[in-house]
């Protein structure tokens, strides 16, 4: 079967290719069903990821973890309650990461940031095929679930032990979960 995608844009390289490569050292959370290996990437068509690449999704937030997959859990015309989901805790340290944490920086590289909450990847999974073709293991990002970064790996760029589980997994609890999101955001903003 032939790759349908269409041409890399040589400016959205140029424009890649100029940012750091930087090394990241940091914890994170992955939401993964129960007997699925939370170091396993999968070739979705998720925001950061086509179908012809592996992407390995974390977030630096165990909240901004489970909040991603409810979203997409929420999406099914039934939430599906018999399926058990695990937070687990990681390790990660991968080298040459490109960091795009803010909006406008997406911004920047053509992402409709208004629209960053819907479900329209095309111009972001752009950005993470001429990352990943640019040789980057993976990208920090904003979160559009929650207040707080992910980290897309590319697992075809990353070696065994860059990414790594630590301590025991927790299993999640729907309701219990959507009443600290309530509560989160029923929070008033301090002032300053």
């Amino acid at each position: 079967m032939a790759d349908e995608r269409k041409p890399r844009d040589i400016a959205l390289l140029d424009a890649l290719d100029s940012l750091p490569r930087t090394a990241h050292r940091a914890r994170a959370w992955r939401t993964a069903k129960e007997g699925r290996d939370p170091l396993e990437g999968g070739r979705s068509r998720g925001r950061w990821g086509h179908d012809g690449m592996e992407t390995w999704y974390a977030s630096h937030d165990e909240d901004g973890s489970v909040a991603e997959i409810h979203s997409m859990l929420s999406a099914q015309p039934v939430f599906p309650s018999k399926v058990r989901w695990l937070t687990h805790e990681l390790e990660v340290e991968l080298d040459d990461v490109m960091s795009l944490p803010t909006l406008p920086q997406l911004a920047s590289l053509g992402v409709d940031i208004a629209r960053y909450q819907a479900r329209e990847y095309a111009r972001t999974q752009d950005i993470a095929d001429a990352a990943l073709f640019l040789g980057f293991k993976g990208l920090i990002v904003p979160s559009a679930r929650w207040e707080c970064t992910n980290l897309a790996a590319f697992t075809e760029h990353t070696d065994p032990g860059q990414l790594a589980v630590i301590g025991t997994p927790k299993l999640v609890d729907w309701t219990a979960w959507r009443e600290r999101r309530a509560a989160v955001r029923r929070r008033p903003e301090s002032p300053g």
